[in-house]
């Protein structure tokens, strides 16, 4: 499912990819930023060793960034590939003691081999694809944990049903190729929408104030207490692809969803129920723009029609539809309430697979 819902913003871009180019030259394609990175990194990157489940709330809060940042930072990777345009970069963060590294998936795509490094000094560690799902932006990836000095430390996770606006936020990744730079901000909003790489919407997304730039791409976005909260994927611009104050995350429960599944057979066949929806504001529901697929079309949705519930579950804006359907497999029949020329009406759907790439129209 994807929405017509338009943006707030002038320009979108994917604000995590640096890239140096063989000859040196800025490449854009579509929305995604693919930026000069031959500036040197710097620092470390990880954390302290635990398990992938997510922290008890009850955790100790550290004092500072600088605490955060001594902990974590040795969990966070560069990660560095080549492509048919030339040489790509972006950042990682370990999420399990096997040596499985989370990116995104616009960090890996079309790349014919891929590195990470856990230091600015250290020697580049090869790293096999081992999935990626362009429907979420979320890639991963597989290294030899005996190859990392010290052992791989897992980062922490968090709940995404716990995050509110206004909490500290901390990113940490490879701008420009910087890499263990840290900044730091406000969890600014919650169920913000973004292009996925394959044109499909990614619902549920955190926008941050923290300072997000080209190669920041794939590194953590974290709580106060170095808990992961998202990944980094996106910028909002004004036309000069850089920080603008307005940063976008894939959820952490989106993340801790797909990585298993990525793991077990290195893609996802998603539920597909064909609509193209806006906010209905000041209403509740989804509202449908077009009727852009089959499950919708042989189903009798038709274009106007408002959403109010999805297989039980009350759809209050365009976000709480593209979620619910995430919830879904193929194949799946669910039943739809829509209220339709004053009346409610509820039709059943079986929902389709989505295909690999959004339909225009």
């Amino acid at each position: 499912m994807r929405t017509s819902r338009p943006s707030n913003f002038l320009y979108l871009v994917m604000g995590a990819l640096s890239v140096a180019i063989v000859a040196g030259v800025l490449v854009a394609s579509g929305a995604f930023d693919r930026a000069d990175a031959t500036a040197r990194s710097s620092t470390a990157t990880a954390t302290p060793a635990s398990s992938t489940t997510p922290a008890s709330s009850s955790a100790a809060v550290p004092t500072d960034v600088s605490d955060i940042y001594r902990r974590v930072s040795p969990g966070v990777v560069y990660i560095a590939s080549t492509t048919a345009q030339g040489q790509a970069s972006g950042s990682g963060w370990v999420y399990s003691a096997d040596g499985t590294i989370v990116t995104n998936d616009h960090v890996v795509e079309g790349a014919r081999n891929v590195s990470v490094r856990f230091t600015e000094n250290g020697d580049p560690i090869d790293a096999k694809v081992v999935g990626t799902d362009p429907s979420t932006d979320v890639a991963v990836l597989k290294i030899d944990p005996s190859k990392v000095e010290g052992g791989v430390k897992p980062l922490l996770l968090a709940d995404s049903k716990q995050i509110e606006p206004g909490q500290p936020a901390i990113a940490i990744g490879s701008p420009f190729g910087l890499q263990g730079t840290v900044t730091s901000g406000i969890v600014s909003a919650l169920g913000r929408e973004i292009q996925a790489p394959n044109g499909f919407t990614i619902s549920g997304v955190i926008q941050t104030d923290a300072a997000i730039n080209p190669g920041n791409s794939g590194g953590p976005l974290l709580d106060e207490t170095g808990r992961v909260i998202g990944i980094n994927s996106q910028i909002a611009t004004n036309g000069t692809n850089a920080n603008s104050g307005v940063g976008f995350a894939v959820p952490i429960d989106t993340v801790k969803t797909v990585v298993p599944q990525l793991k077990a057979d290195g893609n996802i066949a998603r539920a597909w129920l064909g609509v193209a929806t806006s906010d209905a504001a000041p209403r509740d529901g989804a509202l449908v723009q077009d009727v852009t697929g089959a499950p919708a079309q042989k189903a009798g949705l038709r274009q106007g029609d408002l959403i109010l519930s999805f297989d039980g579950r009350t759809i209050a804006t365009a976000s709480d539809l593209g979620q619910a359907v995430l919830t879904r497999k193929p194949g799946d029949t669910v039943k739809v309430i829509v209220q339709r020329n004053g009346s409610r009406e509820t039709v059943e759907v079986t929902l389709g697979t989505r295909p690999n790439e959004a339909q225009q129209g």
